[in-house]
């Protein structure tokens, strides 16, 4: 018996996503330097430093395009939070930014809603952080972490639903999927754990 040819299910980007990261994922969640059982304000000085220099070539990165994800959504202040964080009185200095990360010239939009989804997805991480540390680390007010009065979820609904607009064929999938393993494998680097 001949059976109907099916056609093959639609793919859901932010699925294919999670999947092409989770083990990355796991593995920076569990190796940040507010990830310890104590965390002080010289972890939270070191987040902070980790994560601009990861930051600060994406955003140069990014802004060099003209379509994409950052077409889709109003820019952030991101570095300036993590600025006025590091500069607040007490906290402890750091060392210096490490050599900034190639990223491709030649990426597709797609490539770049990947990355885009890694950068914003860790505003969500943030928010968590900012809930087990704001009392610990008063009264620093830890600006990067709180993010937006209203939270990261308005912003983060709206990424998705221009990332579902945008990403939509298996190559693109795909394309988006190696950005997010680049974003993820770069501050991975940065944080000394294995990529």
């Amino acid at each position: 018996m001949n059976r109907p040819l099916q056609s093959a299910p639609d793919v859901d980007a932010l699925a294919a996503l999670r999947a092409a990261t989770s083990a990355r994922h796991e593995r920076l969640d569990g190796g940040l330097p507010l990830s310890g059982p104590a965390p002080d304000l010289h972890d939270y000085a070191t987040h902070l430093t980790m994560v601009r220099d990861w930051l600060a070539p994406l955003q140069v990165w990014l802004d060099g395009f003209g379509d994409g994800p950052q077409q889709a959504l109003p820019a952030v202040g991101r570095l300036e939070l993590i600025d006025a964080d590091l500069d607040e009185p007490g906290m402890p200095p750091v060392r210096a930014p490490s050599g900034p990360h190639a990223w491709p010239r030649d990426a597709s939009a797609a490539y770049r809603w990947g990355v885009a989804y890694v950068v914003e997805g860790s505003q969500l991480g943030g928010k968590v952080l900012y809930g087990k540390l704001s009392e610990r680390l008063a009264p620093h007010p830890l600006r990067y972490l709180r993010g937006a009065d209203e939270g990261p979820g308005p912003r983060w609904r709206a990424f998705m639903l221009a990332l579902k607009q945008h990403v939509k064929s298996p190559d693109e999938i795909a394309d988006a999927c190696a950005g997010a393993c680049a974003a993820f494998d770069s501050i991975l680097r940065l944080s000394k754990l294995p990529a």
